[in-house]
């Protein structure tokens, strides 16, 4: 069984307001991309992934004039994929949702949000980050997506995530720029400890546990990590809790062992003000100690460092195409 994770960049430009596929020239949100290239690129990547379930971050938005799960259904049929039928969370306004394409032939799956071990995603979470004696009110722009799964490997549970970034998007000048990266930090870890919290309730009531999505965040990605002393990554996978109570993905478990040595990428932006792309890793499939004897193999589908996609010139110009994130998949037995 094949579970992955992909953020498809401006995913919701590609659609009309009834949710049909827009395959024009006109240009779509990625620079110097048209809607038709996207599109096609991301019908390439999809069927090459052949995934069972595919959590798809910034999926196609829902509102009064919009449809994001016809949208997504729309796709999956326009490209003949097996994974065709959609698990949509609690909607927000940002349009870019969490949603969960997978092949109901396969996997069975329903929304199943729960409040063991922290408030609702979709509600708020008070927590004093600075120790300054006063609460901070933390909410989700994107509340998590909640996921019960039946599957040819049992049963588990599956959290994707899309948590808060750190640039300091707006920015007047370097100072408030400062200022701002600090103040989205903390509220990145501050969703961190939420989603945490939750995933511990999760490992103690023994349950098998799927923790997907971008966390935007990776060990050692930013100067102001030292400030608060663990990534946001650390935090969800509980580097410092007991064996029983960590989650594991081994990317993230590559980058931890060293700051200054090469580590994998999920993400490939481009920085205009220096004229050159910014490579991070910032997507994770992270599973559970009892899902791990399971795992025979994560793949980070990377045009230039996975041999299997840079061997395929249509596959390695759709995976640059598509999105500015690739996507990640993990194999189960």
């Amino acid at each position: 069984m094949r579970i992955a994770t992909y953020n498809v960049e401006w995913f919701h430009t590609l659609f009309d307001a009834e949710g049909g596929l827009l395959r024009d020239d006109s240009w779509s949100g990625r620079r110097d991309v048209t809607k038709a290239q996207q599109t096609e690129a991301l019908i390439t990547v999809f069927q090459a992934l052949d995934a069972d379930a595919v959590l798809v971050v910034e999926a196609p938005d829902c509102s009064r004039e919009r449809d994001g799960v016809a949208a997504l259904r729309g796709f999956a049929a326009e490209a003949g994929l097996r994974a065709r039928e959609v698990c949509k969370g609690f909607q927000n306004d940002t349009q870019q949702e969490l949603m969960l394409l997978y092949d109901p032939d396969v996997i069975a799956a329903r929304h199943a949000p729960v409040e063991a071990g922290a408030p609702g995603f979709e509600t708020e979470f008070r927590i004093d980050l600075d120790i300054d004696a006063s609460e901070d009110i933390v909410r989700f722009s994107k509340p998590p997506l909640e996921v019960a799964l039946e599957t040819p490997v049992g049963r588990m549970r599956l959290i994707g995530a899309h948590v808060k970034s750190k640039a300091p998007h707006g920015a007047r000048d370097e100072a408030h720029a400062m200022q701002l990266a600090i103040a989205n930090r903390r509220k990145q870890l501050a969703q961190c400890i939420w989603l945490r919290r939750r995933i511990e309730a999760h490992l103690e009531a023994g349950e098998a546990l799927i923790v997907a999505g971008d966390l935007n965040d990776g060990p050692g990605l930013d100067e102001y990590e030292a400030l608060f002393g663990r990534s946001g990554v650390e935090i969800v996978l509980g580097t410092q809790a007991e064996a029983g109570f960590r989650m594991f993905d081994p990317h993230a478990a590559q980058a931890l062992q060293s700051r200054i040595s090469a580590v994998p990428t999920t993400a490939r932006f481009f920085l205009h003000h220096q004229e050159r792309f910014l490579q991070a890793l910032l997507d994770y499939v992270m599973v559970s100690p009892d899902l791990r004897p399971r795992a025979r193999r994560w793949q980070i589908w990377h045009p230039f460092d996975d041999p299997a996609c840079w061997g395929k010139p249509k596959l390695r110009e759709a995976l640059l195409t598509a999105s500015d994130h690739f996507p990640v998949s993990l194999d189960l037995s």
